[in-house]
């Protein structure tokens, strides 16, 4: 399968995202909706892209009780999201739960340990010292891979380890990519687009590195171009 570019909508409501998605063009066929613009428009954003003929990542990082995950897997399923995150740390039994509800036709994806998190951010929060990043990250994905996940969200800088020790029965996502020589923003672990492929990425999210180009439309082209050159 080949890597896809997914671009990051995010904007404070429908009037920006359609502006944005008019300099981007056709190039932008599979779109992440994050809690920002979901939060201000609801299900109608997610409705509107696929009415539109582009793919949807909804990317909302569910962690709570299996129940209620379910449930909300469930409803992003019956919109056509292709796909849905949960926390893996929610636990195994969330991420089964999150799996039921999406059904076949919509992917969970586990966020293993977010992009814009140090191993000392990360020790900070789990109250104990993180010595390996790449160490949390496998024990994440191999909770996620138990629970029957899609696929982990991880760094690049963590994804060819994942490949390596699970092969193709997890596709990873890697968020924070940045092109060569570009600003990284709030990223921690970030990476550019051909080393995300080459590492194994299946899904690769840009964000900023393309949204707030001069020409955005032209700068995805680009990011395509590279990715359909590493594979």
């Amino acid at each position: 399968m080949k890597a896809r570019a997914i671009v990051a909508i995010d904007v404070p409501g429908s009037t920006e995202a359609e502006s944005l998605l008019e300099r981007l063009g056709p190039e932008a066929d599979f779109v992440k909706i994050g809690s920002e613009l979901y939060t201000a428009e609801g299900p109608a954003i997610v409705r509107r892209m696929r009415a539109d003929g582009r793919d949807v990542f909804l990317d909302l990082k569910w962690h709570d009780i299996p129940n209620t995950v379910r449930s909300a897997a469930r409803s992003a399923a019956k919109l056509d999201a292709r796909l849905v995150t949960v926390h893996a740390s929610g636990g195994r039994a969330m991420i089964e739960a999150a799996v039921e509800g999406a059904g076949n036709g919509c992917g969970v994806m586990a966020v293993t340990v977010l992009t814009s998190l140090d191993s000392a951010a990360l020790g900070e929060a789990l109250g104990r010292p993180v010595v390996k990043m790449q160490d949390e990250v496998l024990r994440l994905a191999d909770l996620a891979r138990k629970a029957g996940a899609h696929g982990i969200v991880c760094s690049g800088a963590e994804a060819a380890a994942v490949r390596a020790e699970f092969g193709n029965t997890l596709r990873t996502l890697v968020p924070g990519i940045r092109l060569a020589g570009g600003a990284r923003h709030d990223q921690a672990r970030v990476v550019t687009p051909e080393d995300a492929v080459a590492a194994g990425a299946r899904y690769l999210v840009v964000g900023r590195a393309v949204t707030e180009s001069t020409d955005p439309r032209e700068t995805l082209a680009a990011v395509k171009r590279a990715v359909s050159q590493v594979e």
